[in-house]
């Protein structure tokens, strides 16, 4: 059976959120602009989430992990190098593209490889490593950041990339799903990046601008519009990325919509507080990311506890 390890862009991603105070710092950039360094990866990461996993089944669920992990490493290897706030977040993008094929892929491996009264144990070591790379993200960033400099912490990443493509190369077997959908859903893709790009600026530019400014407005407004096109799409297509027969089930749209509150409510206390500890209270990075682990460990071992028991 293949060995299954921890996601590195969990280390790197959760890792980089700690640091962007000394990247603000560096780069001479402000808060506002920085943002997008975790909204250009998220966005990129949501919009072609379910398109990986779709042409993972179509060709090849290694193939597409072992592409996604290179194209991740890469893109990490820039962010370590970017002169300027511009390169850096559109390697933040290319990050998300890479950990929209490596994701998906992983799990459906874990599927296709292991026995279904072994599966969930395996699910359950997936993310329960997870949950303790993203643990060890904010010392590890912090430390660096503490001693070295904040690019040192992407270049973590390629290194945990050589070992990772080996033992998939050598160890995973390649599988396929032979009912995937012959054509992948990019329109839908284009869409829903588009759409959610736009609602994302509307509301990073409307703190300054405020709701009258025309500019605000249209990014909204096109964002919405690009949605429900998206959502018209999906319900027409042959071949959807998201299927939205799923959500006739309350259990399924309750959970979806209580996980959307809870990640944005994350989302704001993982971007914001490192900025009040390390800028307002003077901590060091690294304790400024210790701060974080009794949530990470605690979601380490309620999802080790959840499929092992």
């Amino acid at each position: 059976m293949p060995s299954v390890k921890a996601r590195p862009c969990e280390e790197g991603t959760i890792g980089s959120i700690r640091v962007v105070p000394a990247i603000e710092t560096d780069l001479a950039t402000s808060v506002i602009v920085v943002q997008w360094l975790i909204n250009a990866y998220t966005l990129t990461l949501s919009s072609l989430l379910l398109v990986g996993g779709a042409a993972s089944d179509r060709f090849g669920r290694r193939r597409l992990f072992t592409t996604g992990i290179s194209i991740f490493a890469a893109a990490s290897l820039w962010c370590g190098i970017s002169p300027n706030v511009t390169q850096l977040i559109s390697a933040r993008a290319v990050q998300g593209v890479g950990a929209a094929l490596l994701i998906p892929s992983s799990l459906a491996i874990i599927g296709a490889t292991f026995a279904e009264n072994e599966r969930g144990k395996a699910i359950g070591t997936w993310a329960g490593f997870s949950a303790l790379a993203a643990a060890a993200g904010p010392l590890l960033g912090g430390w660096i950041v503490d001693h070295f400099s904040w690019r040192w912490i992407f270049f973590v990443n390629p290194l945990l990339t050589l070992p990772t493509v080996w033992i998939a190369l050598y160890r995973v077997p390649e599988s396929r799903d032979p009912d995937a959908q012959p054509e992948l859903d990019w329109q839908g893709a284009l869409l829903v990046l588009i759409g959610l790009g736009s609602i994302t600026y509307g509301l990073i530019a409307l703190p300054i601008l405020q709701w009258s400014d025309p500019f605000v407005l249209a990014a909204l407004s096109v964002g919405l519009i690009l949605l429900g096109t998206f959502m018209w799409v999906e319900g027409r297509s042959r071949t959807p990325m998201l299927s939205l027969a799923m959500f006739r089930s309350r259990t399924l749209s309750v959970i979806n919509i209580l996980t959307l509150l809870l990640y944005g409510a994350l989302g704001g206390a993982f971007f914001f507080l490192p900025f009040v500890l390390i800028q307002v209270r003077g901590y060091p990075a690294e304790i400024a990311g210790a701060a974080f682990l009794p949530f990470t460990i605690i979601i380490a071992a309620i999802a080790l506890g959840r499929w092992i028991a």
